[in-house]
């Protein structure tokens, strides 16, 4: 099992750049498939940006060019650096851990992100 928080979040303006951090604890960090997500209010919780099980990332459209995910497996942390926030991007921002293995689903909290025009 993993515990996920995330920190980082804040209010910028647009045009910012915001890092978001998401500290996991627990054992065998390197065997969770790690992404961020996000929820605008009245909306419906969608991926950011991930890595997938070939260590590949993936973003979502909205966000290519202007975000970008890494991981340190020694810190046991992954990141999210958003660049040319936008107010479209205000949102609570949650990690997610996928277990390689059984596909469990570990989710942190949440971190608010509001980006003012």
């Amino acid at each position: 099992q993993v515990q996920l928080v995330e920190s980082g979040g804040g209010l910028v303006q647009s045009g910012g750049s915001l890092r978001l951090s998401c500290a996991a604890s627990g054992s065998m960090f390197r065997i969770y498939r790690m992404g961020w997500y996000r929820q605008a209010p009245g909306g419906q919780r969608e991926l950011v940006a991930g890595f997938t099980s070939g260590g590949t990332t993936n973003y979502a459209d909205s966000v290519k060019g202007r975000f970008t995910i890494g991981r340190d497996n020694a810190k046991n942390t992954v990141y999210l650096q958003m660049n040319s926030l936008k107010p479209e991007d205000t949102a609570v921002y949650y990690c997610k851990a996928t277990h390689e293995l059984d596909g469990m689903d570990y989710w942190g909290k949440g971190t608010l992100v509001t980006v003012s025009s």
